[in-house]
């Protein structure tokens, strides 16, 4: 995409004038969620939804073929999560402005989203208040963070100066991730190769190494795992 500064037909006043509407693709598997934010972001002049996505998936799908300035996404989705939709975002469509909305005032989560990508990490309890200015920071390239997210930010930082070391790399790649939250949500092998557009073979070792990585015997196991670490919900 050549332009990643507006679109749409958006006028208005406040930050929209005279500018094209910043064009944004929403994803959350909750119908009512996506209501309710959309109606905060469709009010504003200079930002519009022109997409609205289920699943993490969907919305790497819908961002291929919309032109997008900046995602919204969930974290907690079926098929991939906003973290691991996120990355694949980032790979698909560079330049694109990642937001993560979330109910999870979590540092793992928040420190995962920026890794993953996100310029910005917004709660759903104070969406109305925070999500038009982190649509706006976004797009002007400026971090958005709610408080507690600064004084996760400042906690790290102090305890890797403190230690002497990095913070470690997890210990699974993207792609096992993804594999991992497949296999736990009950999909087949050909069902996670037809969705990830691998082979099944490639699926078969990426499970094999995941089992042998984390110590696991089976699905069951795996399930279990991916629970504990917010893949999926219980």
């Amino acid at each position: 995409m050549s332009d990643r500064t507006g679109g749409g037909t958006g006028t208005g006043g406040g930050p929209g004038t005279g500018t094209k509407a910043i064009r944004i693709l929403l994803a959350d598997d909750h119908a009512l969620v996506r209501r309710g934010v959309r109606l905060i972001l469709d009010q504003e002049p200079d930002l519009e939804v022109v997409a609205e996505a289920g699943d993490g998936a969907e919305a790497v799908e819908l961002a291929r073929t919309h032109e997008v300035d900046l995602a919204v996404l969930d974290i907690a989705m079926p098929r991939l999560t906003g973290l691991q939709a996120a990355r694949e975002l980032a790979a698909v469509v560079p330049g694109l402005r990642i937001l993560m909305l979330t109910m999870h005032d979590n540092e793992q989560y928040f420190f995962q989203a920026l890794k993953a990508g996100a310029c910005g990490y917004v709660l759903k309890s104070v969406a109305d208040q925070d999500l038009v200015a982190a649509c706006r920071a976004a797009m002007r390239n400026e971090p958005f963070l709610y408080p507690g997210a600064v004084t996760a930010l400042i906690r790290n930082y102090l305890a890797r100066v403190r230690h002497g070391e990095e913070t470690a790399d997890q210990i699974l790649t993207p792609r096992e991730e993804e594999v991992l939250k497949l296999v736990a949500e009950g999909h087949s092998s050909k069902g996670i190769a037809d969705l990830l557009f691998i082979s099944v073979k490639t699926v078969q070792r990426h499970r094999a190494n995941l089992l042998q990585k984390l110590g696991l015997r089976d699905r069951l196991e795996l399930t279990r795992y991916a629970i504990r670490v917010g893949l999926i919900e219980p």
